[in-house]
Protein backbone atom coordinates (compact mmCIF):
# COMPACT_ATOMS: atom_id res chain seq x y z
CA UNK A 1 0.00 0.00 0.00
CA UNK A 2 2.80 2.69 1.03
CA UNK A 3 4.48 1.94 -2.55
CA UNK A 4 1.49 2.49 -4.27
CA UNK A 5 0.57 5.07 -2.46
CA UNK A 6 4.15 6.82 -3.02
CA UNK A 7 3.29 6.21 -7.14
CA UNK A 8 0.32 8.00 -6.93
CA UNK A 9 2.08 11.58 -4.98
CA UNK A 10 4.78 11.29 -7.31
CA UNK A 11 1.91 11.07 -10.50
CA UNK A 12 -0.02 13.92 -8.51
CA UNK A 13 3.13 16.10 -8.34
CA UNK A 14 4.15 15.50 -11.85
CA UNK A 15 0.50 16.95 -12.98
CA UNK A 16 0.43 19.69 -10.52
CA UNK A 17 3.59 20.70 -12.22
CA UNK A 18 2.01 20.46 -15.61
CA UNK A 19 -0.91 22.84 -14.67
CA UNK A 20 1.25 25.58 -13.18
CA UNK A 21 3.10 25.42 -16.57
CA UNK A 22 5.64 22.91 -15.45
CA UNK A 23 5.54 20.98 -18.58
CA UNK A 24 6.53 21.74 -22.22
CA UNK A 25 4.58 23.36 -24.94
CA UNK A 26 4.79 22.48 -28.56
CA UNK A 27 3.55 25.26 -30.62
CA UNK A 28 2.77 24.29 -34.34
CA UNK A 29 3.99 26.97 -36.88
CA UNK A 30 5.02 26.41 -40.80
CA UNK A 31 7.38 26.03 -43.37
CA UNK A 32 10.76 25.95 -42.61
CA UNK A 33 11.36 29.13 -45.04
CA UNK A 34 8.14 30.77 -43.71
CA UNK A 35 7.69 34.09 -41.13
CA UNK A 36 5.44 31.46 -38.71
CA UNK A 37 8.40 29.46 -38.57
CA UNK A 38 11.25 32.09 -37.54
CA UNK A 39 9.16 34.37 -35.69
CA UNK A 40 7.65 31.39 -33.85
CA UNK A 41 11.10 31.01 -32.66
CA UNK A 42 11.52 34.42 -31.22
CA UNK A 43 8.28 34.38 -29.27
CA UNK A 44 9.10 30.77 -27.99
CA UNK A 45 12.16 32.08 -26.91
CA UNK A 46 10.35 34.78 -25.06
CA UNK A 47 7.26 32.91 -23.86
CA UNK A 48 10.23 29.85 -22.27
CA UNK A 49 12.63 33.02 -20.95
CA UNK A 50 9.98 35.01 -19.51
CA UNK A 51 6.50 32.93 -18.29
CA UNK A 52 9.03 30.33 -16.79
CA UNK A 53 6.41 27.39 -19.35
CA UNK A 54 8.95 25.70 -21.72
CA UNK A 55 7.36 26.57 -25.34
CA UNK A 56 9.20 24.34 -28.20
CA UNK A 57 8.72 25.38 -31.93
CA UNK A 58 7.74 22.75 -34.67
CA UNK A 59 8.12 23.31 -38.57
CA UNK A 60 4.77 21.98 -39.83
CA UNK A 61 2.02 22.15 -42.65
CA UNK A 62 0.72 25.57 -41.41
CA UNK A 63 -3.02 27.32 -40.42
CA UNK A 64 -5.00 24.03 -41.00
CA UNK A 65 -2.28 21.68 -39.47
CA UNK A 66 -2.07 23.63 -36.04
CA UNK A 67 -5.81 23.93 -35.75
CA UNK A 68 -5.43 19.99 -36.09
CA UNK A 69 -2.57 19.69 -34.11
CA UNK A 70 -4.20 21.46 -31.13
CA UNK A 71 -7.33 19.65 -31.58
CA UNK A 72 -5.37 15.81 -31.70
CA UNK A 73 -3.17 17.02 -28.39
CA UNK A 74 -0.21 16.86 -30.58
CA UNK A 75 0.39 20.91 -30.08
CA UNK A 76 -0.88 22.86 -27.35
CA UNK A 77 -0.44 26.47 -28.94
CA UNK A 78 0.09 27.40 -32.59
CA UNK A 79 0.20 30.62 -35.29
CA UNK A 80 -2.52 30.38 -37.89
CA UNK A 81 -4.03 32.44 -40.13
CA UNK A 82 -7.16 34.03 -39.00
CA UNK A 83 -9.35 33.07 -42.21
CA UNK A 84 -8.57 30.08 -41.59
CA UNK A 85 -9.36 29.88 -37.51
CA UNK A 86 -12.78 31.86 -38.65
CA UNK A 87 -13.36 28.46 -41.28
CA UNK A 88 -12.44 25.81 -38.23
CA UNK A 89 -14.57 27.62 -35.66
CA UNK A 90 -17.71 27.60 -38.33
CA UNK A 91 -16.94 24.54 -40.41
CA UNK A 92 -16.40 26.15 -43.44
CA UNK A 93 -14.66 25.43 -46.50
CA UNK A 94 -11.47 23.08 -45.59
CA UNK A 95 -13.42 22.87 -42.48
CA UNK A 96 -16.41 21.86 -43.98
CA UNK A 97 -19.00 20.26 -41.80
CA UNK A 98 -16.02 19.81 -39.10
CA UNK A 99 -16.27 22.18 -37.23
CA UNK A 100 -13.49 22.35 -34.26
CA UNK A 101 -13.61 24.63 -31.32
CA UNK A 102 -10.79 23.42 -28.84
CA UNK A 103 -8.36 26.43 -29.15
CA UNK A 104 -9.18 29.92 -28.26
CA UNK A 105 -7.61 33.28 -29.64
CA UNK A 106 -4.57 34.65 -27.62
CA UNK A 107 -3.59 37.33 -29.72
CA UNK A 108 -3.33 38.78 -33.59
CA UNK A 109 0.36 39.10 -34.60
CA UNK A 110 1.40 40.99 -37.54
CA UNK A 111 -0.47 41.49 -41.06
CA UNK A 112 -0.04 38.14 -43.73
CA UNK A 113 0.04 39.69 -46.88
CA UNK A 114 -1.10 37.86 -50.21
CA UNK A 115 2.10 38.07 -52.41
CA UNK A 116 1.48 37.12 -55.64
CA UNK A 117 4.99 36.50 -57.08
CA UNK A 118 5.96 35.87 -60.74
CA UNK A 119 9.22 35.67 -62.65
CA UNK A 120 7.04 36.20 -66.26
CA UNK A 121 7.62 39.77 -67.13
CA UNK A 122 4.06 39.18 -69.33
CA UNK A 123 1.91 39.13 -66.35
CA UNK A 124 1.37 42.48 -64.71
CA UNK A 125 -2.30 41.93 -63.27
CA UNK A 126 -4.23 39.04 -61.53
CA UNK A 127 -6.22 38.85 -64.75
CA UNK A 128 -2.75 38.12 -66.60
CA UNK A 129 -3.00 34.70 -64.83
CA UNK A 130 -5.35 33.71 -67.25
CA UNK A 131 -3.98 30.60 -68.77
CA UNK A 132 -0.62 30.70 -66.96
CA UNK A 133 0.80 28.02 -64.45
CA UNK A 134 0.41 29.25 -61.18
CA UNK A 135 1.17 28.14 -57.76
CA UNK A 136 -2.00 27.97 -55.54
CA UNK A 137 -1.00 26.58 -52.17
CA UNK A 138 -1.51 23.42 -50.59
CA UNK A 139 -4.47 21.51 -50.45
CA UNK A 140 -7.55 22.95 -48.33
CA UNK A 141 -4.72 25.57 -47.23
CA UNK A 142 -5.05 29.16 -46.37
CA UNK A 143 -3.36 30.06 -48.86
CA UNK A 144 -5.19 27.93 -51.73
CA UNK A 145 -8.41 29.82 -50.46
CA UNK A 146 -6.78 33.28 -50.18
CA UNK A 147 -5.85 32.28 -53.76
CA UNK A 148 -9.23 30.95 -54.60
CA UNK A 149 -10.80 34.02 -53.60
CA UNK A 150 -8.59 36.44 -55.44
CA UNK A 151 -9.04 35.02 -58.55
CA UNK A 152 -12.63 34.83 -58.09
CA UNK A 153 -12.90 38.83 -57.21
CA UNK A 154 -10.83 39.38 -60.79
CA UNK A 155 -13.59 37.07 -62.63
CA UNK A 156 -11.48 33.71 -62.84
CA UNK A 157 -11.50 30.02 -61.14
CA UNK A 158 -8.84 27.61 -61.24
CA UNK A 159 -9.77 26.42 -64.59
CA UNK A 160 -8.92 29.44 -65.70
CA UNK A 161 -5.33 28.50 -64.62
CA UNK A 162 -2.98 25.82 -64.76
CA UNK A 163 -3.18 25.26 -60.92
CA UNK A 164 0.08 23.64 -59.21
CA UNK A 165 -0.92 22.71 -55.87
CA UNK A 166 2.53 23.59 -53.54
CA UNK A 167 3.93 24.81 -50.63
CA UNK A 168 6.02 27.69 -50.47
CA UNK A 169 9.37 25.94 -50.50
CA UNK A 170 8.60 24.22 -53.72
CA UNK A 171 6.55 27.04 -55.28
CA UNK A 172 9.92 29.11 -54.44
CA UNK A 173 12.33 25.93 -56.48
CA UNK A 174 9.50 26.19 -59.20
CA UNK A 175 9.37 29.74 -59.77
CA UNK A 176 13.22 29.86 -59.78
CA UNK A 177 14.01 26.55 -62.29
CA UNK A 178 11.04 28.36 -64.67
CA UNK A 179 8.52 25.65 -63.70
CA UNK A 180 5.14 28.18 -63.00
CA UNK A 181 4.61 31.38 -63.79
CA UNK A 182 3.55 32.80 -60.33
CA UNK A 183 2.79 31.97 -56.97
CA UNK A 184 0.42 32.76 -54.60
CA UNK A 185 2.44 32.87 -51.43
CA UNK A 186 0.51 34.59 -47.96
CA UNK A 187 2.81 35.63 -45.08
CA UNK A 188 4.57 38.46 -43.30
CA UNK A 189 6.69 40.52 -45.49
CA UNK A 190 9.79 40.14 -46.01
CA UNK A 191 9.11 36.33 -46.63
CA UNK A 192 12.16 34.02 -46.75
CA UNK A 193 11.33 32.14 -49.85
CA UNK A 194 10.40 35.70 -51.49
CA UNK A 195 13.88 37.42 -50.10
CA UNK A 196 15.83 34.22 -51.95
CA UNK A 197 14.00 34.02 -54.63
CA UNK A 198 14.76 37.78 -55.28
CA UNK A 199 18.48 37.96 -54.85
CA UNK A 200 18.95 35.20 -57.78
CA UNK A 201 16.16 36.34 -60.19
CA UNK A 202 16.26 39.81 -61.50
CA UNK A 203 12.76 39.15 -62.86
CA UNK A 204 10.91 38.68 -59.30
CA UNK A 205 7.91 40.75 -59.03
CA UNK A 206 5.40 40.79 -56.46
CA UNK A 207 1.90 41.92 -58.83
CA UNK A 208 -0.57 44.55 -57.07
CA UNK A 209 -4.05 43.29 -56.09
CA UNK A 210 -5.92 46.71 -55.42
CA UNK A 211 -8.59 48.81 -56.92
CA UNK A 212 -12.00 46.58 -57.75
CA UNK A 213 -10.34 43.12 -56.98
CA UNK A 214 -9.81 44.48 -53.54
CA UNK A 215 -12.82 46.05 -52.84
CA UNK A 216 -14.68 42.83 -54.32
CA UNK A 217 -12.53 40.65 -51.68
CA UNK A 218 -13.18 42.58 -48.63
CA UNK A 219 -16.87 43.24 -49.46
CA UNK A 220 -17.04 39.56 -49.57
CA UNK A 221 -15.26 38.52 -46.46
CA UNK A 222 -14.72 40.79 -43.83
CA UNK A 223 -11.47 39.06 -43.04
CA UNK A 224 -9.22 40.98 -46.04
CA UNK A 225 -8.03 44.71 -45.63
CA UNK A 226 -5.83 46.51 -47.82
CA UNK A 227 -1.93 46.54 -47.18
CA UNK A 228 0.81 47.87 -48.64
CA UNK A 229 4.47 46.25 -49.09
CA UNK A 230 6.75 49.30 -48.17
CA UNK A 231 9.27 49.60 -51.16
CA UNK A 232 12.73 47.75 -50.99
CA UNK A 233 11.15 45.09 -49.07
CA UNK A 234 12.76 42.35 -51.25
CA UNK A 235 16.00 43.07 -53.86
CA UNK A 236 14.89 45.50 -56.97
CA UNK A 237 11.66 46.13 -55.30
CA UNK A 238 11.94 49.93 -55.83
CA UNK A 239 8.00 50.69 -55.48
CA UNK A 240 5.50 50.45 -52.78
CA UNK A 241 3.46 47.20 -53.78
CA UNK A 242 -0.94 47.60 -52.68
CA UNK A 243 -2.14 43.97 -51.93
CA UNK A 244 -4.64 42.49 -49.12
CA UNK A 245 -3.71 40.90 -46.22
CA UNK A 246 -5.28 38.69 -43.34
CA UNK A 247 -3.87 38.23 -39.44
CA UNK A 248 -1.34 35.91 -38.74
CA UNK A 249 -3.04 34.92 -35.12
CA UNK A 250 -1.46 32.84 -31.82
CA UNK A 251 -4.13 30.40 -30.60
CA UNK A 252 -4.22 28.05 -27.67
CA UNK A 253 -5.54 24.94 -26.49
CA UNK A 254 -9.07 25.87 -24.58
CA UNK A 255 -7.80 23.53 -21.77
CA UNK A 256 -4.46 25.17 -20.85
CA UNK A 257 -4.93 27.26 -17.64
CA UNK A 258 -5.82 30.34 -17.42
CA UNK A 259 -2.87 31.32 -15.10
CA UNK A 260 -0.57 29.83 -17.86
CA UNK A 261 -2.14 31.79 -20.82
CA UNK A 262 -1.89 35.19 -18.89
CA UNK A 263 1.48 34.89 -18.36
CA UNK A 264 2.73 33.85 -22.07
CA UNK A 265 0.36 36.79 -23.25
CA UNK A 266 1.83 39.11 -20.61
CA UNK A 267 5.81 37.87 -22.16
CA UNK A 268 4.71 39.09 -25.28
CA UNK A 269 3.35 41.60 -25.11
CA UNK A 270 5.64 43.15 -22.17
CA UNK A 271 8.90 42.35 -24.19
CA UNK A 272 7.55 44.03 -28.24
CA UNK A 273 10.50 46.33 -28.65
CA UNK A 274 13.07 43.57 -27.22
CA UNK A 275 11.14 41.16 -30.11
CA UNK A 276 11.27 43.83 -32.48
CA UNK A 277 15.06 43.91 -32.60
CA UNK A 278 15.22 40.42 -33.49
CA UNK A 279 12.02 40.39 -35.71
CA UNK A 280 10.67 43.20 -37.55
CA UNK A 281 7.24 41.59 -37.42
CA UNK A 282 7.24 42.64 -33.92
CA UNK A 283 6.56 46.28 -34.89
CA UNK A 284 3.04 45.20 -35.15
CA UNK A 285 2.76 43.84 -31.76
CA UNK A 286 0.58 46.49 -30.62
CA UNK A 287 -2.99 46.01 -28.41
CA UNK A 288 -5.12 47.18 -30.77
CA UNK A 289 -3.47 45.03 -33.52
CA UNK A 290 -3.84 42.30 -30.97
CA UNK A 291 -7.52 42.33 -30.11
CA UNK A 292 -9.36 43.90 -33.19
CA UNK A 293 -10.68 41.76 -36.35
CA UNK A 294 -10.44 38.38 -35.24
CA UNK A 295 -13.99 36.19 -34.89
CA UNK A 296 -12.73 33.17 -32.64
CA UNK A 297 -13.57 33.84 -28.54
CA UNK A 298 -9.94 34.89 -26.76
CA UNK A 299 -8.95 32.93 -23.74
CA UNK A 300 -9.68 33.85 -20.54
CA UNK A 301 -6.14 34.39 -19.69
CA UNK A 302 -5.59 36.59 -22.58
CA UNK A 303 -8.76 38.47 -21.95
CA UNK A 304 -7.31 38.77 -18.29
CA UNK A 305 -3.96 40.85 -19.90
CA UNK A 306 -5.60 42.35 -21.89
CA UNK A 307 -8.56 43.63 -19.73
CA UNK A 308 -5.46 45.54 -17.31
CA UNK A 309 -4.57 47.29 -20.42
CA UNK A 310 -8.38 48.47 -20.74
CA UNK A 311 -9.24 46.34 -23.60
CA UNK A 312 -12.18 44.03 -23.31
CA UNK A 313 -12.32 41.15 -25.80
CA UNK A 314 -15.19 38.20 -25.97
CA UNK A 315 -14.57 35.08 -24.08
CA UNK A 316 -17.00 32.01 -24.44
Amino acid sequence: MKRIFSILLVVAMLLSLVACGGGKLSMGTGSSTGTYYSYGGVLSQYMTNNAGIEVVPVSTGGSKSNIQGIDGGDYQLGTVQSDVMHYAWNGTRSFEGASIKTFRTIAGLYAEAVQLVTVNPDIKSVEDLKGKKVSIGDPGSGVYFNAMDVLAAAGLTDKDIIPQLQNFDDSADALKDGLIDAAFIVAGAPTNAISQLSMTNSNVRIIPIDGAIAEKLMQDNNFYSVYKIPANTYDKQTEEVTTVTVKATLIVDAEASEDDVYKLTASIFDNIEAITKENKKGAELTLENATQGLTVPFHAGAAKYFKEKGIEVAVE
